[in-house]
């Protein structure tokens, strides 16, 4: 927390300092709007953030202190997740994850493929516009889930192909133990101690080292939100000038 606001004070009092020397000096107001509409024209682009890891690890509740701990030190912020059961692709999911429907393997993965591609549109205006996205589950957990019950990695990749590339992937990992301890452990049809664990292997084979960071959970919240948000800020100070790059 306290690294996010000493970071967010320097640049503050940054931009503080310039427009006082512009006021103090023989700039005229018309040229201090100009240079202000020019830093506007300048906004660096959000970061793409995404938790990952087993049910039950803890991911919706840190994604939701990071944005909160973000957006109170000054950052444009915004929580999402996925499956987002809101739309009518998401109310086929959610009849699928709580035992009242049922599809083939197959077409339940391309169903979770459709709901990320849903919101594509809206996640790169977001980030175009400064704001940086922390999401609950994306495209990895598609993969891992559908691959770990048997469906091959490469076909569960290729719908997938064409979606925003993350800019850091926290992987969160937990006991076996642990996870059965957590509350609401086993309401949905994936929370099945057998497929969590071969889901975990799966998401180790997805990892890329260059984007991807495992993270142990089993820690307080606080601690874990202390270290989450480090790295988070570190990854929304040096992709600000990047291109948005895209899956696989």
């Amino acid at each position: 927390m306290l690294c996010i606001n000493r970071i967010s004070f320097h640049r503050q009092n940054g931009l503080a300092a310039h427009i006082g020397k512009f006021a103090s000096s023989s700039f005229k107001p018309k040229r201090i709007f100009r240079w202000l509409s020019t830093m506007s024209i300048m906004q660096k682009r959000g970061a793409l953030i995404v938790l990952e890891g087993c049910d039950r690890a803890g991911k919706t509740t840190q994604c939701k202190r990071i944005v909160e701990s973000l957006i109170s030190s000054g950052h444009k912020a915004k929580f999402m997740n996925f499956p987002d059961r809101t739309t009518q692709c998401g109310a086929l999911i959610n009849s699928y994850l709580t035992n009242k429907d049922n599809f083939t393997d197959e077409g339940i993965h391309l169903l979770f493929t459709l709901n990320r591609w849903e919101a594509k549109n809206e996640m790169e205006r977001l980030l175009r516009s400064g704001v940086s996205l922390v999401v609950d589950r994306y495209s990895f957990s598609g993969v891992a889930f559908s691959s770990a019950k048997g469906l091959s990695m490469d076909w569960c990749k290729a719908p997938e192909t064409g979606l925003l590339k993350p800019d850091l992937v926290l992987l969160l990992t937990l006991s076996a133990e642990a996870m059965a301890k957590r509350g609401g452990f086993g309401e949905e049809r994936y929370e099945v101690p057998e497929l969590q664990k071969k889901v975990m292997e799966k998401f180790r084979s997805l990892k890329d080292d260059s984007y991807w960071k495992v993270v142990d959970a089993d820690k307080t919240e606080d601690a874990l939100t202390v270290e989450l948000c480090e790295m988070v800020v570190d990854t929304i100070d040096s992709c600000g000038d990047k291109p948005l790059g895209m899956l696989w």
